[in-house]
C-alpha cells in the first residue's frame, strides 16, 4: 500500500470520507492527473507539475484543497493567509460538499496548466 493511501485511511470520520471525496473530486478532472505524497500530504499533478494538495487545518482539522497556483484564482471562498501565491479551499466535512464549487475551481486551475499561464 502507497504511503498516500495510508494518509487517507489513518484519518477518522468524517475526515476520511470528506477527503475521500475531494480526492476522488480531483482524480476524476483529467486523465493526466496523477496523485503523490509531498511534504507528507495528497499531491496532485497535471503532467508532472503539482496543481493542488489535500490538507487538514492542524486545529479543526478540517479538510482544504490548496491550490498551488491560487494567485491566479479568484473565489470569495478562497482564503491566502500568510501566502503570497497559494490560496486555500476549506472544506466543512460535517456538511454537504460544495461540488459545484469545487469542481469549477478545479476546472480553473487546470485551466492554468493546460493554456500555458503555467507552463509544464
Amino acid at each position: 500500500m502507497r504511503n498516500v493511501d495510508l494518509y487517507f485511511l489513518n484519518k477518522e470520520e468524517p475526515f476520511k470520507g470528506c477527503l475521500l471525496a475531494l480526492r476522488e473530486s480531483i482524480l476524476s478532472k483529467d486523465l493526466q492527473i496523477t496523485e503523490t505524497q509531498k511534504y507528507g500530504m495528497p499531491c496532485y499533478c497535471f503532467k508532472g507539475k503539482a496543481f493542488c494538495y489535500l490538507w487538514t487545518d492542524k486545529k479543526t482539522q478540517f479538510p482544504y484543497i490548496l491550490f498551488v497556483e491560487g494567485q491566479y484564482l479568484n473565489h470569495q471562498k478562497l482564503e491566502t493567509g500568510k501566502r503570497a501565491r497559494m490560496k486555500i479551499f476549506p472544506v466543512d466535512p460535517k456538511k454537504d460538499l460544495p461540488i459545484r464549487t469545487i469542481n469549477a475551481l478545479l476546472q480553473d486551475a487546470l485551466l492554468l496548466y493546460k493554456n500555458g499561464t503555467i507552463p509544464v
